[in-house]
């Protein structure tokens, strides 16, 4: 019979034990657990997913907004000086310009610049102010947006908008440079943004 045998020659029936504690200690292998190419693979297909939803979010916040810096305060309490806010780029090639609508558009007197106000009347509207009040077409125009503290009593005498123009004017009535300075803003002029907040 053959076995292992210890130095006096007796079989080692311990070493032959521990010989084959050994052997079925090693473990075989769990098929259940992935491999390091498996999971090298999953990783590399969520960074790969991760970046296109990245990639495809950058363009279209590029595309489709714009970023701007608010300067004055013409437009408080709504818009606060040096807010950052967003403006849609293409909202008015599928929607219409409306009356209490945040715009952006250039400065009739220097087209170097950009202004923000809302729009108060439309084209064709005839526009009054009595002591602050304003009417469009006669009518009274709510404005809860106007807080009392920034109200302007000064009149302005009737003026009708030629068709393709619109009367603007900021929140801040007594600190703002509008309509009731340089006139009505042609629809050239507007650009095709609407004023979108970032933030409270």
């Amino acid at each position: 019979m053959s076995g292992i045998r210890s130095l006096n020659g007796a079989p080692d029936y311990q070493s032959q034990y521990s010989g084959k504690r050994c052997r079925s200690s090693i473990p075989e292998g769990d098929s259940s657990m992935p491999s390091n190419h498996s999971f090298r693979h999953e990783v590399r297909i969520w960074t790969c997913d991760l970046l296109i939803a990245i990639g495809v979010a950058q363009f279209i916040i590029g595309f489709l907004y714009r970023p701007i810096l608010v300067e004055g305060t013409s437009m408080a309490p709504l818009l606060c000086d040096q807010e950052r806010i967003f403006i849609n780029r293409f909202i008015y090639h599928f929607e219409p310009i409306e009356r209490g609508d945040v715009v952006v558009f250039w400065y009739p007197l220097d087209r170097t610049k950009s202004f923000i106000k809302r729009i108060v009347a439309l084209p064709g509207e005839t526009v009054e102010i009595r002591r602050g009040m304003v009417y469009v077409n006669g009518d009274p125009l709510p404005e809860p947006y106007v807080p009392s503290q920034y109200e302007d009593v000064r009149d302005f005498s009737p003026m009708r908008m030629p068709s393709d123009s619109y009367f603007v004017m900021g929140d801040h009535r007594i600190s703002s440079n509008d309509s009731r300075v340089f006139g009505p803003v042609a629809s050239r002029f507007i650009l095709d943004e609407r004023c979108s907040r970032t933030g409270p």
